[in-house]
């Protein structure tokens, strides 16, 4: 199974740097990864918490793995927002502990971005805009990468999209602090163990803070 741990690690987060971290930056990046290890462990509707490091790896400087429980071939709006809350996790933490946000912050910007705007723009995910697909481009199947199109929605409406999309990232990074705020303890507990121990596993979580919250059991 180690073997097999080190080949899923170096293909999901890339090889070990060798640089070591240390000081601030070690203390910003272990809340940034405890912020989204707790969101994962509090909140149903988020896969699984796997391990949690920061060790460098790849372009990151930490990384939170997740495993999901079962295959998935579809996703409801309630757990895309629990995604978004995940995702925004990190930043969130650093703001409460440091009152400052780092730029290691960006590669979960990014995702967050991209998914709330496919919450406007391709699922119908927004009450003001109503269950229109807005789309300026349509992924190539074999380039793997949108090919912009001349936009076809008006100045206004493509407004309302970017209003919506900061809305619906504006909720997510709020719960997440408040959810943060609220289970202060917790954050610091698993943080302190991961500057110290930097990588800790779902086992290692349970024992510093009791288990996880369960999911709801699928009908």
């Amino acid at each position: 199974m180690s073997d097999f741990e080190y080949a899923r690690d170096k293909v999901l987060m890339g090889s070990k740097r060798d640089e070591v971290l240390s000081g601030k930056e070690k203390s910003m990046t272990a809340y940034h990864e405890s912020g989204h290890a707790l969101l994962a462990w509090l909140v149903p509707g988020i896969d699984r918490l796997h391990k949690v490091s920061i060790i460098p790896r790849g372009r990151a400087l930490g990384a939170t793995q997740l495993l999901p429980d079962e295959d998935r071939v579809n996703i409801g709006e309630s757990e895309l927002r629990t995604r978004l809350l995940f995702l925004l996790g990190g930043r969130a933490a650093e703001k409460l502990v440091f009152d400052e946000f780092s730029a290691g912050a960006e590669a979960d910007l990014k995702k967050a971005t991209s998914l709330a705007r496919r919450m406007v723009t391709h699922f119908g995910m927004s009450e003001r805009l109503g269950p229109v697909a807005f789309r300026d481009g349509e992924e190539h199947p074999f380039l793997g990468k949108e090919i912009t199109e001349p936009r076809r929605f008006s100045e206004h409406t493509a407004q309302v999209i970017d209003e919506e999309i900061v809305s619906l990232l504006r909720e997510a990074s709020e719960k997440a602090r408040e959810m943060l705020t609220e289970n202060r303890e917790k954050l610091d507990t698993i943080a302190k163990a991961l500057e110290h121990n930097e990588t800790l596993d779902d086992m290692d979580i349970e024992d510093l803070i009791g288990p996880a919250t369960p999911n709801p059991t699928s009908a």
